[in-house]
């Protein structure tokens, strides 16, 4: 069971789309040729059975429904909490970036600097298709650390101040959404779900080809599994936010990012008094 559930996480969507497209072939074909041998074994027989195999369909359908809506809810509710998880960090990274403004120098040019370097490579990593690149997570750890390190230095020239606990808090919450944009990008949908909805989908395709005869219900079968066939790699494509083809969308991070570009430290320097802009 361990080697299918590594196997099903780490096989490129394309080669597991193959896969469950095959075994729903399989169960169709499987159910055809049931049904042959059962018309074969009853031929010319009155069918007395129509009114149960359509009981049957709709159960097996409803009850697919059912899971694929169930599967489907918490793929998309993982993928929300990742999309609202990048808001809330472009905005803690634009309060972290207002308020070492406050900061005496050297202090706030380098904070500032160590802000922009941390949205960049948030960015890059938010967009990369392998989120668990070594060098990326190791520079991105590196910058927090280095981050947390200046504000300690600069914190020494505030301490004194209220406005210290805010400065503190808003460094808190940018770290601490660090960690969970992390976290987020590591909840999925257990595997033993989708292991049992191919399952299901395969014995589904199964049924069909049992009830459905004749060319036209044979075509509307394959046409009913087809879809069903896009709904699961559609819910298995949400599901993976580093490889998939469907990712949360950076764009606040990147309307951060410009802000933070263009508005360099001295552009909050605009009103202050020559005595105050040269510091103690």
């Amino acid at each position: 069971m361990d080697v299918l559930k590594g196997w099903v996480d780490g096989a490129p969507l394309l080669v597991l789309g193959v896969v469950v497209l095959l075994l729903l072939v399989a169960g169709l074909a499987v159910g055809i040729w049931v049904r042959g041998r059962h018309d074969a074994d009853n031929r010319r027989a009155p069918r007395d059975d129509d009114g149960q195999e359509g009981y049957v369909v709709s159960a097996v359908l409803g009850l697919l429904a059912l899971l694929l809506g169930f599967t489907f809810a918490l793929a998309v509710d993982r993928f929300e909490t990742r999309r609202a998880l990048v808001l809330q960090e472009a905005n803690a990274i634009g309060t972290a970036y207002l308020r070492t403004q406050l900061l005496p120098q050297p202090h706030r040019e380098r904070i500032s600097a160590l802000l922009i370097d941390c949205t960049e490579n948030r960015v890059a990593l938010g967009q990369s298709a392998a989120a668990a690149n070594p060098q990326m997570l190791a520079a991105n750890n590196r910058i927090v650390t280095d981050l947390w390190a200046a504000t300690a230095a600069g914190f020494q020239s505030v301490k004194g101040l209220d406005f210290s606990s805010a400065y503190i808090d808003s460094m808190n919450t940018l770290i601490d959404l660090d960690t969970s944009r992390k976290a987020a990008r590591t909840v999925r949908v257990p595997t033993e779900v989708f292991i049992v909805l191919v399952v299901y989908l395969t014995v589904t395709s199964g049924v069909l080809g049992y009830v459905f005869s004749g060319p036209r219900g044979r075509a509307a079968a394959v046409f009913m599994l087809g879809l069903l066939w896009m709904s699961m790699l559609l819910i298995v494509d949400i599901d993976r936010p580093t490889r998939g083809g469907i990712r949360e969308s950076q764009l606040p991070m990147q309307w951060t990012l410009q802000t933070l570009k263009t508005t360099p430290p001295a552009t909050y320097d605009r009103w202050l008094t020559p005595e105050v802009r040269s510091g103690p």
